[in-house]
This record gives structure tokens, sequence and C-alpha cells, in this order.
């Protein structure tokens, strides 16, 4: 029987993403086939999860075009881009804490395209007043990273509605944590 190589890759995630120490036994079960079958396709776990990253980058590259990062004003486009990436999110999360893949010399050429669109987002959004700029791009794409790998966490976890997702994210990082005061209305 051929195995699904997609399906053993969002069964891992999946499982990765609510239990990040799962063994490959674990995963294994998850995907529905033994161990020896994940081994002829992951040799272990560093495998796996360099396969799972390549996966997570395709999905962030798919969110970015369909979010259409350059059309309209920057924070549309941000909306739109955390909507877009969200299924991805408990993925994203799981890599983010596998952040040594992200550093040195093998840092995946594909993470530093994606973090140039989205700083570039950000710096569009800085030159058209809509963002602030006492914070650098780079800063609030990590910060977006973040609060993504948050959400996702929190949502697993039952502490966040996953309907609230986008709007918490892209309300907090646009917005910020500060409590303005609200613009008095005039009363008619």
């Amino acid at each position: 029987m051929a195995v699904d190589r997609d399906h053993v890759l969002r069964s891992a995630a999946a499982l990765l993403t609510r239990k990040s120490t799962a063994t490959m036994d674990e995963v294994a079960k998850a995907a529905g086939i033994s161990r020896a079958t994940l081994h002829r396709q992951f040799a272990g776990r560093d495998a796996l999860v360099r396969a799972l990253e390549t996966l997570g980058l395709a999905e962030c590259e798919a969110a970015a075009v369909a979010a259409r990062l350059d059309d309209g004003p920057a924070q549309q486009a941000l909306r739109r881009f955390v909507r877009e990436l969200e299924p991805a999110a408990g993925l994203l999360a799981f890599l983010y804490s596998e952040n040594q893949l992200f550093e040195g010399e093998e840092q995946n050429e594909g993470w530093s395209r994606l973090d140039a669109r989205i700083a570039a987002l950000f710096r569009r959004g800085q030159s058209t007043g809509e963002f602030r700029i006492d914070l650098t791009p780079g800063w609030l794409t990590e910060a977006l990273y973040g609060l993504m790998a948050a959400g996702a966490w929190a949502v697993t976890d039952g502490r966040v509605a996953p309907n609230d997702f986008t709007h918490m994210i892209t309300e907090l990082l646009l917005g910020g944590a500060l409590r303005r005061d609200e613009p008095r209305r005039e009363e008619s």
C-alpha cells in the first residue's frame, strides 16, 4: 500500500502541535501507519521536522500569495495574511518552538524570503502612515510570528475561540495593548 506523505505530514503536524515531545511511535500511530513505514518515509525525528518545515514554508508562501500583500491598505493585507495562514497556525507554532531550524548557516532561504515579504508589508504601511514608525519592520515581523504562535497554542488549549484567532492577533499587533481614550461622541 502506498503511503500518502502529505497525510503523514499533516497527521504529524496535528499531533506535534498538541504534543511537541511526541515520539516517532506516537507520530506513526497518529498517521495510521507502522513505525517501520514512518521510518521509510523519514529517517528520524530530524528528517520529519525538516519535512514539516518545508510544508510550513509552503503554507506561508501560499498564504502570502492568497493575501495579496501588495494590494490595498497595508492593514487590510495584514489581516488577509493572518486569515489565510490561520489553518497552518498550529504547524507554525510547532516550528516556532523548533527555532534551531531557523538559526545559523543552515537557515532555510525560504524563511528569509518570507521575512523580507512581511517586512516589506510593514515598511509599506509605515510609509503610508498606517503603521508606527518607531518599531522596525523586522521587529513587527517577529512580533507577528510570535503572536501567531501564541494564538495557535491558545486555540489548541481551548483558552481562545478559534473564530477569534485573526481578530485577536491583528488587533493586538496593530493597536498594541495600551488603552487609549475613546473619542468623545458629540451628543445630538
